[in-house]
């Protein structure tokens, strides 16, 4: 990770340095980072907060495409609108929960029941969520062909 926006001056004043950063991996893309907007950073730019939340729903998919493949159910899409409800208190705050929407679509309706159930154990196995100190909650839907077929649709 470095520091990208010293300016010249760097932290002479709140206002004189940039939030913005680049987050490096070897041999991956970089990753454009600064603070959230509330915190003078730059809203076209990751924030830590939003790396959280994206992490915890990353680690849960990656868990729950494990057990769906243990389990014989075949998983043909997957995306999630992940939420981190935050307390902010003074210049810090805190994460109060997370919560996760995973909607899963399956290649049979029959195998919605299973489908649901893997999320509890992909919740366990996830390595991110086994180590934050706040609630990572779940919300999961199963579809088969554009129709709901298990677990109750938040986002309609």
């Amino acid at each position: 990770m470095e520091w990208t926006g010293a300016g010249g001056v760097g932290t002479e004043g709140y206002r004189s340095y940039v939030r913005d950063h680049v987050i490096r991996v070897d041999g991956l893309p970089d990753i454009l980072g600064s603070a959230d907007p509330t915190f003078r950073g730059d809203r076209t730019r990751h924030n830590p907060e939003q790396l959280l939340v994206a992490a915890l729903a990353q680690c849960h998919m990656l868990s729950y495409l494990h057990q769906a493949v243990t389990r014989g159910v075949v998983v043909t899409a997957y995306d999630d609108v992940a939420e981190g409800v935050m307390t902010t208190q003074g210049t810090g705050g805190r994460f109060d929960r997370v919560v996760l929407r995973p909607r899963v679509t399956v290649r049979e309706p029959g195998m919605a029941a299973v489908a649901l159930e893997a999320h509890a154990q992909a919740s366990r196995d996830c390595f991110i969520a086994a180590s934050v100190a706040f609630p990572v909650e779940h919300a999961p839907t199963i579809w088969h062909d554009g129709v709901l077929v298990a677990g109750e649709d938040p986002r309609a």
